[in-house]
């Protein structure tokens, strides 16, 4: 039965053969026609044109701003500090390197540009470009003439029976030249604010109390029963710590923090004294809350 029926499809009359034979050739000669032959298209973009122009150095902006800020940042540092890794990334050869650390093992300190030159002899190129980058601290910049205890620890005489600054009232403390009413208030409240003088000094951090109000005040009055202080070490504290003394500001803290950092601390308080803003009287005033350990 199959075979009849699939025989009889051959079976078609000459027209229908032409037919089939004309839809064959047809569809070969478009499959030649689209394998061996290529349209191609007139091209109209015109790479020369403003705009693409335009569009290009915007493009290499970007470029170079990404390759740019993938680069180490420099960031300001001190010299004296900085570490072999650091060199190499600065482009300091270990041999200068070498040079810098024994010098600072000595005790000596890089001050300026003309002194890393010296000590590294690192070449004008590599100079040149860190240079710009070095910071050193206020006291290195803006050096200022020491204090010595002498030149603030004279004080007029005075053969009265001093008053307990603790127990001293405002009437009292107004018989003081220079104490008026807002002083003596002023005076009552830091009383009490540190629960109780512990020093003397301790009246510098008022505001408004000139230094020969305060000097004086002490040949009327006396801390009888001073206040034990918990002292801290300054090689260890940080600046919010330094914050906390009675009449030091932040701004100072951190000078005074910085400058013991960069140092790797201090052995003297008399080193203190290159900080510009900390006046003699202040210097005592921060050695009743700090010790040198």
């Amino acid at each position: 039965m199959f075979r009849q029926n699939s025989k009889s499809l051959w079976h078609f009359n000459r027209g229908e053969r032409i037919g089939v034979l004309t839809l064959v050739v047809a569809i070969l000669v478009l499959l030649c026609f689209i394998h061996f032959v290529k349209i191609s298209k007139p091209n109209n973009f015109d790479v020369s044109s403003p705009e693409i122009v335009t569009l290009q150095a915007e493009m290499d902006s970007l470029r170079c701003l990404i390759l740019e800020d993938r680069k180490p940042k420099i960031y300001p540092f001190n010299p004296n500090f900085i570490t072999d890794y650091k060199a190499y990334a600065l482009g300091i050869t270990s041999i200068e390197y070498d040079r810098l650390v024994a010098f600072r093992k000595k005790g000596n300190w890089i001050n300026s540009t003309s002194d890393f030159k010296k000590v590294t002899q690192v070449p004008d190129s590599i100079l040149q470009k860190i240079s710009p980058y070095f910071k050193f601290p206020d006291w290195v910049k803006y050096p200022k003439k020491s204090y010595t205890k002498s030149s603030f620890s004279k004080k007029e005489k005075y053969t009265g029976k001093k008053v307990d600054l603790n127990q001293a009232t405002k009437e009292q403390l107004r018989e003081v030249s220079g104490i008026g009413e807002v002083l003596s208030e002023r005076i009552i409240k830091k009383r009490k604010e540190l629960n109780g003088f512990s020093h003397e000094l301790q009246l510098y951090s008022v505001w408004g109390l000139k230094t020969e109000v305060v000097e004086r005040t002490l040949l009327r009055f006396e801390v009888k029963n001073p206040k034990v202080i918990d002292k801290m070490n300054i090689n260890k504290v940080s600046a919010s710590d330094l914050s906390t003394i009675p009449g030091i500001s932040f701004g100072l803290a951190k000078k005074i923090w910085e400058y013991v950092y960069l140092r790797e601390g201090i052995s003297d308080f008399e080193e203190l004294t290159k900080i510009e803003e900390l006046t003699p009287q202040k210097l005592q005033l921060i050695q009743l809350y700090l010790l040198i350990e």
